[in-house]
């Protein structure tokens, strides 16, 4: 499938690239600079938010878009610090947040979850979509894959230059880290809270509506040092939206619930946020269907 096609068929299923559109493709790419902290950036624009922290010998970003958005963020990130990207983490294994790992040098250390690694690897069609984008790193001999993966916690640098990367289970996919800048008290949760909507479920990638919501948890109960998140495809969270999230999404799997151990089947299923959830929006048909698919399937 070509990048075309790819990003069209993200339009019209509302699927993962909030910001990305057929008409950015064809225009100069822009990457927007969002300054958190003196060291820490979001960069958004081309899918998934990127996260660029900015240590004392070098930067560590976090995720790197759709296909072609890699050397626009070496060229904004060298107009932001003067320190090269020395560490790429990816909190998933998705095109629109992997893809730009190949424009950069082989000498950078590419860090994702063994499942990732993995995952990258096999680059399986994204369930619900029927797509998994480009295989980049097919087209580029492997060049983009991890190159170190942990399996539950991995600590880069130390003191204000401190990375933790935690994985709490299985949700988006069954990759999905969680990035922890201690010392700005602040995590990139990617797209396990990717924002205040529902999230997509790819089984296929090992992901789980069952095991979301105890994932989401997980993460609350042990980042108790994080005040802000950046969230995979919208604006900063807080701790509480996370909390509130971890709620949302377990009405969610208990209602597909209630609907099968009635009799219901998962075209039959229907839903709607419920009102206590301002803000947050309503989820596409073909979204609600796919991940109702999952769930049914997961569910005995």
């Amino acid at each position: 499938m070509t990048r075309g096609m790819v990003l069209g068929a993200l339009l019209m299923v509302g699927a993962l690239s909030l910001g990305v559109t057929a008409s950015q493709q064809d225009e100069e790419i822009v990457v927007e600079v969002e300054q958190l902290e003196d060291n820490l950036f979001v960069l958004r624009g081309g899918g998934g938010n990127s996260a660029a922290f900015v240590t004392s010998d070098g930067v560590v970003l976090v995720d790197t878009k759709v296909p072609g958005w890699g050397q626009p963020l070496i060229d904004k990130i060298a107009e932001l610090t003067s320190n090269p990207v020395t560490t790429i983490i990816n909190t998933h294994t998705h095109f629109d947040h992997v893809s730009g790992n190949v424009d950069f040098p082989t000498a950078v250390d590419i860090v994702a979850h063994e499942n990732t690694g993995r995952l990258m690897r096999e680059w399986n069609d994204i369930s619900g979509l029927g797509f998994a984008g480009d295989n980049i790193f097919a087209e580029n001999d492997g060049q983009g894959i991890a190159t170190r993966t942990f399996s539950d916690r991995m600590t880069l640098g130390s003191g204000v230059d401190q990375v933790d990367l935690y994985y709490f289970g299985r949700g988006h996919t069954g990759g999905d880290s969680w990035v922890v800048f201690p010392s700005l008290r602040t995590v990139h949760a990617g797209d396990m809270f990717a924002g205040k909507s529902m999230p997509l479920l790819d089984a296929n990638n090992g992901g789980s509506g069952v095991d979301f919501p105890e994932t989401l948890r997980n993460a609350h109960r042990t980042l108790t040092g994080v005040d802000r998140i950046i969230t995979g495809h919208s604006t900063q969270m807080t701790r509480d939206d996370l909390a509130e999230f971890a709620d949302f999404v377990d009405g969610f799997v208990a209602a597909v619930r209630t609907a099968k151990d009635a009799g219901q089947t998962a075209d039959q299923f229907t839903w709607q946020v419920p009102a206590e959830y301002d803000g947050y929006a309503e989820p596409t048909a073909d979204r609600l269907k796919a991940n109702a698919d999952v769930i049914f399937a997961e569910l005995p």
